[in-house]
């Protein structure tokens, strides 16, 4: 007999509900929110409104494309954390309601371990076990991936995550947000000529916060001298900065593979849809003899597809929560 899961997702600005049939994703939907590039971040208050508004278009969309009724469904997953607190609170009520309407049972996921499980939306899927950098705007980890629910958490920033690096530079440069996918796409035009430190903590631990404020100093010092070196530079500073971003990850997942004798690596989350992160790893993985693994693009950012991969995992073993659940903004892999 089948198992139809329906997932929602809103930890942060996207509004996102998917359908998984045995495994398999059925569809995919996502709502964007245009309104934080306004204020160059995500405006907590105005993202959970914007939730309210696109949750019922966004799970109606998902279950038509799945060509499924309501009826079909035979549980809900939902993020639970970590996130935003008024966004979740949007994806944690509908799934309580959905949930409760059609008397069906809910798995709660953590949004962390999802990024790692979209490497199961599709083929090719890695083995058991493997390593994970998991690099998104609000968390920086290494992985050691025992099984689809068993995880443990190697390293992780002290202080802030890679992705926060990219768009607080995007904000010095002037730059839209999110920064990330610019930084990438100026990058690729320039070169890594200015050398930013590299930050000296534990072994698999990881810190940007230094990085930052080493940008920050760069910049101002530079703009002193000449104020239109933005302009003049664009393409070598976003070269650089991603440079130096890319190796410190890189090294530190590099440490971890060395350490555990683990010959298979993926990377998951946001900032693993950077160009140069991707090619870094596949580099590495020829260097060190390891396989790869990169998830497609559209499974990198928030999305609710590694939702129901997880729910679907939770479902068979029957890891049900009741409706006494609510959501968390801090919650550990």
């Amino acid at each position: 007999m089948s198992t139809i899961i329906l997932a929602i997702e809103s930890s942060c600005d996207d509004t996102s509900a998917a359908i998984i049939k045995d495994g398999v994703i059925l569809s995919n939907c996502i709502a964007n929110q245009e309104v934080h590039k306004l204020y160059g971040g995500v405006v907590p208050e105005a993202a959970s409104r914007a939730h309210q508004i696109n949750i019922v278009p966004v799970v109606d969309a998902a279950i038509q494309k799945a060509g499924i009724t309501k009826q079909d469904i035979d549980g809900v997953a939902f993020t639970r954390g970590p996130g935003l607190i008024g966004s979740l609170l949007v994806g944690v009520s509908f799934a309580k309601a959905f949930a409760m309407s059609l008397n069906i049972p809910m798995m709660e996921v953590n949004h962390m371990q999802a990024h790692i499980l979209a490497h199961f939306a599709e083929d090719p899927k890695p083995p058991f076990p493997f390593l994970c950098l998991t690099v998104s705007g609000g968390h920086t980890q290494i992985v050691k991936v025992n099984d689809h629910l068993e995880m443990e958490l190697l390293g992780q920033t002290i202080d802030d995550a890679a992705g926060e690096a990219f768009d607080k530079t995007g904000k010095l440069l002037g730059l839209d947000y999110p920064a990330g996918p610019l930084i990438d796409k100026y990058a690729k035009l320039g070169n890594p000529v200015f050398k930013f430190p590299e930050p000296q903590v534990g072994e698999l631990e990881f810190s940007f916060s230094g990085l930052k404020t080493s940008i920050l100093y760069f910049l101002k010092k530079q703009l002193k001298e000449n104020p239109d070196f933005i302009q003049e530079n664009m393409n070598d500073i976003c070269a650089s900065v991603q440079d130096r971003i890319v190796s410190i990850l890189l090294k530190k997942l590099k440490l971890a593979v060395q350490k555990t004798q683990i010959k298979h690596i993926a990377i998951a989350g946001g900032v693993s849809a950077n160009s140069a992160l991707r090619s870094g790893l596949e580099n590495m993985g020829k260097e060190m003899g390891c396989a790869t693994y990169i998830p497609r693009f559209e499974y990198c950012t928030d999305n609710a597809a590694m939702i129901a991969v997880t729910g679907y995992f939770k479902f068979l073993k029957k890891e049900f929560v009741g409706q006494e659940v609510i959501p968390v903004a801090r919650w550990s892999v």
